[in-house]
């Protein structure tokens, strides 16, 4: 409660005029006002398998500690709050209207394209989620247009990508982004031989899993998992259950790797979410075209009325030692390159 109280003096004499008490209400936070009001994050749970799940290893209690530097923006206070931080300096930006809290406990599947049961969004509100990168150039531009936008979003990595370029996915998490996994190398699990082949299929989702894991180098990596090609043999999603690790497919296909406009992207989205009025997006860092058509397409957005939600899990990924001590060897393929590069390669010609 806040008191404001009028003091008027006239002369020499004091005169106390009163005090003069209100109470200032506090509001949901809208769409392009940065809240400043701790936002508890809302629990979605359940399980999509009835076999016991086995013990997983134990994640810290502060499983996602607060990211540091200017783009802070959300914190994780000892109680698990989601705390939003005043750091965004655009006072008329789109901003995030509301956080969610997954619970992977047991595998949970979101999207409507395959998953029917959790329908977490209201009218108006979607969610920003990124496949196949990180990408030079394009995921920092898509990092920039949601940062000049004081919004978060989900990012499903591809583990070779991440461990070619970790310290894309190290800003990702630094800027406050949840960032998933995507398999190690983006191949169709519903196909050969992973389709025949659990342990190798298995495999595949692992090395994903340890590679961005180690990617982060310490950060705090969700248990959210994305198939290639939305593809969900049956068998890998209570594979992943027994994982706790959450599924995510989509509600509004942007299909950007078919398009090579920045238009076409956003008339995409757009004109799919005119006729669902809600829904989990999924769009493409690795493509150019998306990484230009976000700065427009969030303008619309606003436009339009909508509001954006952000992902946060309620514990970490946890990852298998087998399958890290896989990713490590991987560095050994190149147990060749000893010399120098300027004794391999040379410039004979501009």
């Amino acid at each position: 409660m806040r008191r404001m109280r009028v003091l008027a003096t006239a002369g020499a004499v004091a005169v106390a005029l009163g005090m003069i008490s209100f109470t200032l209400t506090v509001r949901e936070p809208v769409a392009n006002i940065m809240p400043a009001k701790a936002l508890a994050p809302e629990r979605v749970t359940s399980t999509i398998d009835s076999r016991p799940i086995p013990a997983q290893p134990s994640a810290p209690p502060e499983a996602f500690p607060p990211p540091t530097g200017p783009a802070a923006f959300r914190t994780h206070a000892p109680n698990g709050a989601f705390v939003p931080s005043p750091a965004c300096g655009n006072p008329g930006a789109l901003g995030v209207s509301r956080v969610v809290e997954i619970d992977a406990a047991g595998g949970p599947g979101f999207g409507f394209e395959h998953f029917k049961q959790y329908d977490f969004l209201r009218d108006k509100e979607v969610v920003l989620t990124f496949d196949d990168g990180p990408w030079p150039l394009n995921t920092p531009a898509v990092l920039k247009a949601l940062a000049d936008e004081c919004l978060r979003a989900t990012f499903f990595e591809i583990g070779k990508h991440a461990k070619w370029h970790p310290e894309i996915t190290k800003q990702l998490i630094d800027a406050g982004m949840t960032v998933g996994t995507d398999t190690w190398s983006h191949k169709d699990l519903a196909r050969n031989p992973y389709a025949n082949d659990l342990e190798q299929a298995e495999q595949e989702i692992e090395m994903g899993n340890s590679a961005v894991h180690m990617a982060a180098a310490g950060r705090a990596v969700a248990p959210f998992f994305r198939f290639p090609d939305l593809q969900h043999p049956p068998q890998l999603l209570a594979y992943l259950g027994e994982r706790n690790i959450a599924i995510f497919s989509t509600d509004i296909d942007s299909r950007d790797f078919k398009m090579h406009k920045p238009d076409d992207v956003i008339k995409s989205v757009m004109s799919q979410l005119d006729k669902r009025g809600k829904g989990i997006i999924l769009m493409h860092d690795f493509q150019h075209n998306t990484a230009e058509a976000l700065p427009e397409l969030l303008r619309q957005l606003k436009a339009s009325g909508y509001k954006v939600v952000h992902m946060v899990p309620k514990g970490q990924l946890t990852t298998l030692p087998k399958y890290d001590e896989m990713v490590s060897h991987q560095d050994n393929l190149s147990s060749n390159n000893t010399r120098p590069e300027i004794s391999v390669v040379r410039t004979i010609g501009e």
